[in-house]
């Protein structure tokens, strides 16, 4: 898909057991040293959904092109932060992921506001995330829908030859 292809719709659902192959792939097709503090996936890749991962914590966008087939565009991570009762009240963005035709038309947007609402059907009213210092497109998206700077680990990873920072972000879920 060139980079002038218009979206005609974004819709976001939960993810489906069906969807890990999908995300799979869209999650390995979208690292990037922007924002990934683990290496580059190599083969044998391991599932995308495990113990930790599983498919009612993603939020998934799908996208209508100029065909009108639906495809995966991206996905979000929404998750409690701990297991403890005294932040049950928060919920963690913890992934974040748009594929690289979808780029541009909205679809973090969407995912974003998905997890939003979704976050407050859950009871949360607070939510946060962590991205690293140097990824200034999430940040100014970030930033677009509320979030603010609540602290920053300096030098908090050693990547690529170069110490990046961990910025924490946050915002109110209050309507």
């Amino acid at each position: 898909m060139s980079a002038t292809t218009t979206l005609h719709s974004v819709s976001v659902r939960p993810a489906l057991p069906a969807d890990e192959e999908a995300l799979g792939e869209l999650d390995r097709s979208t690292w990037s040293t922007l924002h990934a503090v683990v290496p580059r996936p190599r083969p044998p890749y391991d599932p995308f959904f495990d113990e930790r991962h599983r498919p009612e914590d993603f939020l998934v966008a799908e996208a209508a092109t100029e065909t009108g087939e639906p495809r995966i565009a991206g996905y979000i991570r929404l998750v409690p932060p701990t297991p403890l009762a005294c932040n049950a009240h928060v919920r963690q963005i913890q992934g974040l992921a748009v594929a690289a035709w979808a780029r541009g038309a909205g679809v973090g947007r969407a995912l974003l506001r998905a997890a939003f609402a979704e976050a407050r059907r859950q009871g949360a009213n607070r939510i946060t995330l962590r991205v690293l210092g140097h990824n200034t497109p999430a940040r100014a998206l970030y930033a677009s829908e509320g979030f603010a700077v609540e602290g920053v680990l300096s030098g908090e990873f050693f990547l690529h030859g170069r110490y990046a920072d961990d910025v924490l972000m946050g915002r109110s879920l209050a309507p």
